[in-house]
């Protein structure tokens, strides 16, 4: 809630919010990472795109954890492994080479 808005419900604060030009949506997303010089990842996010005056803003809310340098997890192994047949460590070595990138990983190999 915004200072000085009051108990202003949801469905209010979207229409003043519309009026003013600006809009929101709502991505549904199991997780979100971060990578830079530190690797992040968002545990169950909220993430909301916010469009104002031509700008995008995108706003994530969630559990913030420090993740190793790899980009993916185990959760990204499994995936793997279920489309594709293949080990986990076969499954491992190729999102290593792909640089975490899962359909890349499923793609090479599907093939």
């Amino acid at each position: 809630m915004m200072p000085g808005m009051g108990s202003l419900d949801p469905k209010k604060m979207s229409k003043m919010m519309k009026k003013m030009g600006i809009d929101t949506q709502e991505i549904e997303a199991n997780k979100v990472k971060i990578e830079g010089d530190k690797n992040y990842i968002v545990k169950n996010p909220k993430v909301s795109i916010i469009n104002m005056q031509g700008q995008e803003i995108i706003q994530v809310m969630g559990k913030l954890e420090e993740a190793d340098k790899e980009s993916f997890d185990d959760e990204d192994v499994e995936m793997v492994v279920v489309k594709t047949g293949v080990s986990e460590e076969k499954a491992r070595e190729e999102l290593k080479k792909t640089d975490g990138d899962l359909a890349e990983a499923i793609i090479n190999l599907s093939d």
